[in-house]
């Protein structure tokens, strides 16, 4: 349940120099759109101590901008003060002038407001430590590289997946992308072509819940301003050709204990320690409203189909790219520190700091509720007999956005405000597309995210 709300932190009154004319404050919406205010350099200081005033309203607005009214929130009603966490602030290598720092939301009588997303993140984080667990995250992003000047997708590239033709043909990218990550502080781990038309895929060394969160809002953004630069344009949408295979934004996560990784060296299966593999479980029982989270667009479901390693079937297995919930043990001599897990079916419509709250929540209650895991799947389950009941997972936003409104567990968690917000967008997206053709929706995503 929400603690106490906080209140707008005392900060210094002067923040000092800052190597910028200008400052990008960021916040993610409920629809995954990532809004932001800025601020002159000069005004850091104030706006770190006052905020920066920003509408509640959008809170309940859909990915293509259309307002929508929630139970608690929504309208045109109030104001929100959004307060730069000086803690994250970065002087931004692709952007030259400009820093970026992710903002807190209060409300103007100095409380933390209710609704936001950033803050369920880290309340999560802290409900884990009080229990004793430290969580490790970090997101695979994948996006599509098309050319500029033009509405359509045109691909930048094209070669065999993960072919070093394609390599060839972004090399010079690649290191400038790569290169701008590291002067903005991020530690890329890989970066290889991919599979779908003209996609590429980069991991950044895991992190904490929240800075995992803030390093793939500014991961994102690099990789547009970098894309840009090269005469390119980076689309994060699930699907950029209606019948392809699209983009993900894959969640990996361990927890630790302070003797060590819960998910190695126990007497579970793989090395799994009890809480750990309850953990697991408590996920993989919320996984048909962590779609609504983390995948809950229309154009989410052009994405997740069957035999396309998307992810799609509310079961777990180890090194199996079907399951929604993949175990990972790495090689031997280093589970310790590799053992993880990961949710392939989140892609990037979804809000990073909702995703990572509710796999915290999700895996703290199956830890209270001592919940066991089912026995894992091998191969594909599409190939399996009928009667193996392997469920799948929500095939479109109504029923994802019904799962959510259902889920006991998120409800108290996120708090009634931010739940049905949450749920009143996702539904507002449903029945907004309802009837739009695959193509319809990848025209209406592909430069949104």
């Amino acid at each position: 349940m929400p603690t106490t709300p906080e209140c707008i932190p005392d900060h210094d009154a002067s923040i000092g120099h800052v190597d910028a004319e200008m400052i990008a404050l960021s916040f993610v919406d409920n629809a995954g759109i990532t809004r932001v205010k800025t601020v002159p350099a000069a005004r850091l200081t104030r706006a770190a101590r006052f905020g920066v005033g920003v509408s509640p309203c959008f809170e309940t607005f859909t990915f293509d901008d259309v307002m929508s009214m929630g139970r608690y929130l929504g309208g045109p009603d109030g104001d929100l003060r959004i307060i730069p966490d000086l803690g994250a602030l970065t002087v931004l290598a692709c952007q030259p002038g400009w820093a970026w720092a992710p903002a807190d939301k209060y409300v103007q009588e100095g409380d933390r407001f209710v609704g936001c997303q950033r803050a369920f993140a880290a309340r999560q984080v802290e409900a884990a430590r009080a229990a004793g667990l430290r969580l490790s995250m970090a997101f695979e992003t994948e996006w599509s590289l098309g050319m500029a000047g033009t509405s359509d997708f045109v691909p930048a590239f094209y070669g065999p997946a993960y072919g070093i033709t394609r390599l060839g043909s972004v090399a010079g990218y690649a290191l400038d992308l790569v290169a701008t990550l590291g002067r903005q502080g991020l530690t890329v781990e890989q970066f290889h072509p991919e599979y779908a038309l003209a996609q590429l895929e980069l991991s950044l060394a895991p992190d904490g819940p929240v800075a995992a969160a803030d390093a793939v809002v500014l991961l994102r953004h690099t990789i547009r301003q970098v894309s840009a630069d090269a005469g390119r344009r980076a689309s994060f949408a699930p699907c950029v050709e209606a019948e392809g295979t699209g983009s993900g934004a894959h969640l990996h996560f361990s927890v630790h204990t302070a003797e060590g990784s819960l998910f190695a060296g126990g007497p579970g299966p793989y090395g799994m320690h009890a809480r750990g593999a309850a953990f697991l479980a408590g996920v993989l029982r919320e996984l048909p409203a962590l779609v609504a989270v983390g995948a809950g667009n229309p154009a989410s479901f052009l994405r997740m189909r069957p035999s396309r390693w998307a992810g799609v079937w509310q079961c777990w297995g180890r090194e199996t790219r079907e399951a929604a919930l993949r175990f990972v043990t790495g090689v031997r001599g280093t589970e310790e520190w590799a053992a993880n897990a990961e949710i392939k079916c989140f892609d990037a419509t979804g809000n990073p700091y909702l995703i990572v709250g509710a796999v915290i929540a999700a895996g703290l209650a199956g830890i209270a509720d001592d919940l066991r895991l089912p026995a894992e799947i091998t191969g594909d389950p599409a190939d399996l007999d009928p009667d193996s009941a392997v469920p799948r997972l929500p095939t479109g936003p109504a029923e994802a956005a019904a799962h959510l409104a259902d889920s006991a567990v998120l409800a108290a968690a996120m708090g009634p405000e931010l739940h049905d917000a949450l749920v009143t967008v996702r539904r507002a997206e449903a029945r907004r597309c309802d009837g739009a053709t695959p193509r319809e929706l990848v025209e209406q995503t592909l430069w949104r995210f």
